[in-house]
Parts: structure tokens; sequence; C-alpha cells
């Protein structure tokens, strides 16, 4: 079959047993024939309809639904199954929706038919000449900015991504695939149901990604996210388990170091990690049978091509390892576009065709990159230098007594933003002291000026579905008055050159 068609269909002709177990989410397993036989079922229902919305559960009808609707040509809208009515509303008005496939009892008022999906029905998916019609997936992004935006992925760009991680990732028909990760995601969707389905591979789906469940799955490959792996390692014996693993995956956010050197004391290897967005798939990741360099996503993938560009400037940034600019990507992997949001669309491309990803980042001179964060809200501007939030936030999780950790700029009158991190540390002094503590371990192991000027310690962090933490859902504890640390570390001075203004980017 021609590479072409491979990508139009996405899932090709394996020479693997049909009969065998292929999926199983919980408790409800079925065969490669059983799923792709229910699949057309539900594709010859859906056949012809604009757009299909999918209840997105941890559940088998979520794989059938969302197959039978590829099998038909008829792009997948996956929705969150905790979404609010705003929230559900928005998307399936957005999408055009013509009906769900799930159960919905617990979502009233709904404009749209709602059915069911029968894992017993079976029939023969249409011909294959559909298949090619429009998007695969209407994915939809945060609406961090405003009402979430849809994202159009094509069959050719989601089978680009999935051919080129198994290059990285040594990932076979011979491989079980592990994860409990939501299925309305790239990460849980994409690279989870899709990548298994496309390869052949066996994949167990555990609805939740508990320790106990992952260590009973007896996989050889295991995706998390790193709210996953930090369980995991709390968790000794069940991570003790996953040493038989051929390779651990870490994505969707930065895996603390200290995690990974736990990872590595308690399996023998350390995991891999890998950099993408909903709207690029995954770009950079380390390789199997590469270095893994804790902090960084690796190399670009086959066909991938980056560049840094400073976002005042415009001017390129050097790949030598310390300058930051924002991460620009060029690749077979690029979505289409917003779902009609041609300005959108537009402002997200550079003149010369890169698109902007929005992330603030470094590449060294070896082609490994690392993410710093969003250029938005973690590329932080004080005193004249510009600090990348990731890099602070790294320096305080190697601290032995912090648990977790997020750093913000919040606006200053003298250094333009002043870097305040909120802190989980159960069994760190809160007060003069815990401040002084870790605003001094960050200026040795980074520099003065990248150290907290503020810190709020704080029970939790507000976390989306895939444990990335909600920025700008933190506040100040009412009963928290920290103690202003400008003096720590020595009390260098701010820095060289104009101090910038108050404030950040807006995001994409």
């Amino acid at each position: 079959m021609r590479r072409e068609d491979l990508a139009v269909t996405l899932f090709p002709s394996l020479d693997v047993d049909q009969d065998a177990p292929a999926v199983q989410v919980g408790d409800t397993a079925m065969s490669r024939a059983q799923l792709f036989a229910a699949a057309g079922a539900v594709a010859r229902r859906v056949a012809g309809a604009r757009a299909v919305a999918v209840r997105a559960d941890a559940s088998m009808a979520t794989v059938v639904a969302t197959v039978g609707c590829l099998l038909a040509g008829v792009p997948a809208v996956p929705v969150p199954p905790d979404s609010g009515p705003r929230e559900r509303d928005h998307i399936l008005g957005d999408s055009d929706a013509e009906l769900l496939l799930g159960e919905a009892a617990t979502w009233a008022d709904l404009r749209i038919p709602v059915v069911p999906v029968d894992l017993t029905e079976r029939a023969d998916p249409p011909a294959r000449s559909q298949q090619a019609q429009g998007s695969a997936l209407i994915l939809y992004t945060s609406g961090t900015t405003g009402a979430p935006k849809g994202v159009l992925l094509s069959r050719s760009a989601i089978a680009a991504d999935l051919d080129a991680l198994a290059d990285a990732w040594g990932w076979t028909a011979e491989d079980t695939l592990v994860h409990g990760l939501p299925l309305f995601h790239v990460h849980g969707l994409v690279l989870g149901v899709l990548g298994a389905l496309r390869l052949g591979s066996r994949l167990v789906h555990t609805v939740r990604p508990t320790p106990a469940a992952y260590a009973g799955a007896g996989g050889s490959l295991y995706f998390g996210v790193p709210t996953v792996w930090t369980r995991v390692c709390e968790d000794p014996s069940s991570a003790r388990s996953l040493a038989a693993a051929r390779l651990l995956v870490s994505g969707s956010a930065p895996l603390p170091v200290p995690v990974i050197e736990r990872l590595r004391q308690l399996t023998g290897a350390s995991p891999v990690e890998r950099y993408g967005m909903t709207e690029t798939l995954i770009t950079t990741s380390s390789r199997a049978d590469g270095e893994r360099r804790a902090g960084w996503v690796g190399l670009p993938l086959p066909d991938v091509h980056t560049r840094l560009v400073d976002d005042e400037s415009g001017e390129p940034v050097p790949p030598d390892g310390e300058s930051v600019g924002e991460l620009q990507v060029r690749a077979p992997t690029l979505f289409d576009g917003y779902l009609g949001r041609p300005d959108a669309t537009a402002g997200s491309f550079t003149a010369d065709g890169w698109f902007r990803t929005g992330d603030a980042a470094v590449i060294a001179e070896d082609g490994h990159h690392r993410i710093v964060g969003r250029r938005s809200i973690d590329l932080i501007k004080s005193g004249g230098y510009r600090i990348g939030a990731g890099e602070v936030e790294a320096a305080l999780l190697a601290h032995p007594r912090v648990r977790e950790a997020a750093v913000v700029g919040l606006p200053d009158d003298d250094l333009g933003q002043r870097i305040t991190a909120f802190v989980v540390a159960p069994d760190l002094a809160h007060g003069d002291a815990g401040d002084r503590e870790l605003t001094d371990f960050v200026a040795r192991e980074l520099s003065v000026h990248k150290r907290p000027r503020t810190i709020h310690f704080v029970g939790e962090l507000p976390r989306n579905a895939m444990g990335k933490v909600r920025k700008a859902a933190l506040r100040p504890p009412l009963d928290d008055h920290p103690a202003a640390a400008d003096g720590a570390a020595g009390g260098a001075p701010a820095g060289p050159g104009p101090r910038p203004e108050a404030g950040t980017h807006p995001s994409r």
C-alpha cells in the first residue's frame, strides 16, 4: 500500500492476529476484528454527517465511536465528559456536530440527537474512497484567552506523526501499550489509541492512571504525565513492577528532575520526554536508543524543522543552549487551521510559513530542545532579564523538601515583573526562614537574578485533566503574607539595561 493510502486509511491491514485481544479499556476487551466490525456499524450510521461529537469518557464506546467516524470519513469531535454546559454547548455548536455518540444521561438540554454505541453491533465500513473527505479530528484547545478553538487535524498529519514516533521509540506490533490518560487530547487519544491501532500494538487503558493499575497491566510501553509518574514514584512497589517495561514516556508538561531520578532508581531506566501541541502534534522527542537528557525534550522528529525567534525584534535566536526565543515549527504534522477562524489561523503563522507555537524554548548546539514555558505567561521579564519560569520551577523542585512548584511573573513597579513562586512543601518551615532557604537555593542553582522575589506556600496547585498547572488560577492564599526576598542571596542589583514594561504578551 502506498504511503498516501496509509495516511488516508490511518489503519492499514496488518499481519497480526485479528482475533487476539487488541484493545482493553477497564474490564472490556475486544479483538481487532471485533473492534473494527463494531466501528464499521458506527461508520454506517454516521456516514455523510458534517461532524459527529463523541462523549469521550474512558470507555470502549469512545474508542469504537472515534474509529467509526474515521472509517466513515466524518470528523470526530471529542467532548470532555466533565465539561460544563457552556463549554459543551460551545464545542457542539462551533463544530456543527449533527449528533453525539455515547451515553449522555447526565447532560441535559442537548439540542442534537444522542446515539448510544452498541459494542455488539457489526458491519463493514463504507467504501475506503469516502475516508479521505474532511478532517479526521476536531480537537478543542483549552480556551485560555477566550472560547476554545477547534483544531483541524488531517489523516496525513496524524499518520506522519505516529510513524515518526514509531521510529523514535522503536514502537512495533510486539508492544503492549499501557496508559490511563483522557481520550479527548492528543496524548491519550491520538498517540494512545490511534497509535496503537495503526501500529498493531495491544492497548490496555486502565481508565484511571493509578500506580497499581499500571503495575498490574504488564505492558512494555507506558504513557504518563508528570502527575502520574510522581504518584508512581510514591508507590515504590508498583514502580518496581515497571522495571520489565521497554520504555516509559512522559509528556504534556515538564517532568521534574527529582521524579526522573526516582524513576531511574526504581525501574532502572529514565523516561523518554517529548514535546508537542494540539496544533503541531508531537514534534520533538528523545529516542529510545538515544540520550535522555533530564529537563530536555529531545530532538526534532524526522521531517520536523524548528527555529527560535526573538519575540520583540523578530531576529533569529542562536541555538547555544542558553538563549531563549519563541519556538517556531514547520512540519507535515501541522494542523489545517482553526475551524471557522481564518484570522486566528493566519495569525498563528509567520509570513514565511512557520507555525508560532507561543512557547519559549532553548535549543542546544547539538539540537536538543528545552521548553521554558508559554511565552505569554512563562517568559518573565524582570529587571532587564528574560527568565524562563520553567527553569526556576525545575530549580525549586530540585530542593529535597519541595513537592510541587509553579512560577509566574506578577506586575512590579520597579522590576517590571516580579518572580513569584507558589510552592507545595509541607515539611518546610513557612515564613521568612522558608522563603530564605528556597530563594538562596535557587540563587545557588541558577543565578541571583533568577531567584523568586516572593514565595507563597500552598496546599496544592490547580491542575487540568492532563496534569498541567492552571497558572491563571493561582492566587496568593488569604492568610499568607510572604516576606519579600529582595535581600536574599546577597541582594544583587536588578540587572542591566532598561526595565521592561509590566504585564505579559497575550497568548494565541
